[in-house]
This record gives C-alpha cells, sequence and structure tokens, in this order.
C-alpha cells in the first residue's frame, strides 16, 4: 500500500489548489471540474481537493458544539516570518490564536487551518 495524497474539500477546489500550489510550489497533476491534485516532482504523496458544495470551515481554537478540525497540515519552513508573509500573500489568514513561538497557525483561503513551523 502507497499513500498517495491528503484530500481537503472546498467549495472552490481550483482555487484552493492554486493557493497550495503556490506555497508549496507543487505543479497541477490532475485538473478536472470537482477535482484537483497537486504532487511535487519526486512523485511522493500530494494533496488533492475535492468539491464539497456545503464546507464549513472548522473553529479554531476549538469550541464545544462547533465544527471540529478533523486535520491539518504541517509545513516546515526555514524562516518563519517569511515563510508567513509568503502565505499571507498567497491568500492565507493567520490565527489571532498561537499557542506556540515556532508555529504560525494560518487558515487556507477555505479555511483550513495549517501550520507553518522551524525547528
Amino acid at each position: 500500500m502507497k499513500l498517495t495524497s491528503t484530500v481537503l474539500g472546498a467549495p472552490d477546489p481550483h482555487a484552493l489548489a492554486a493557493f497550495y500550489s503556490e506555497l508549496l510550489g507543487w505543479p497541477i497533476r490532475t485538473d478536472e471540474p470537482e477535482w484537483v491534485t497537486l504532487r511535487p516532482e519526486d512523485g511522493s504523496a500530494g494533496l488533492s481537493f475535492q468539491l464539497e458544495t456545503g464546507h464549513v470551515p472548522p473553529t479554531w481554537p476549538p469550541v464545544d458544539g462547533a465544527q471540529q478540525m478533523q486535520l491539518h497540515l504541517d509545513v516546515e519552513v526555514d524562516d518563519l516570518d517569511e515563510a508567513t508573509r509568503t502565505a499571507v500573500a498567497a491568500g492565507a489568514v493567520v490565527a489571532d490564536f498561537q499557542p506556540q513561538d515556532d508555529v504560525r497557525v494560518c487558515f487556507d483561503p477555505a479555511g483550513h487551518p495549517f501550520c507553518l513551523w522551524t525547528r
């Protein structure tokens, strides 16, 4: 068995794929009306985006009774401030609540949380 992709639902899978393509530098490999896949040049596991018209972004930080986060992406970076500026320029929003100094919690354009972090 081989994991090929993590899939994120979005009301606009093409826009979300464009965001992550810019953020990660990965090319689009599959581009269909309701499904888009990014994969790094080395062919390893990538990200896919599927149409979910009823997508509800999770609440961060968690709140009882609200939509819960089911996953988030961790992206290791060399320079946290520079990576945060790049993510925001691509369309991310930095979360108000930041639990750690060496991590930046952000939301992609569909509201999925992801973390930029450095060692």
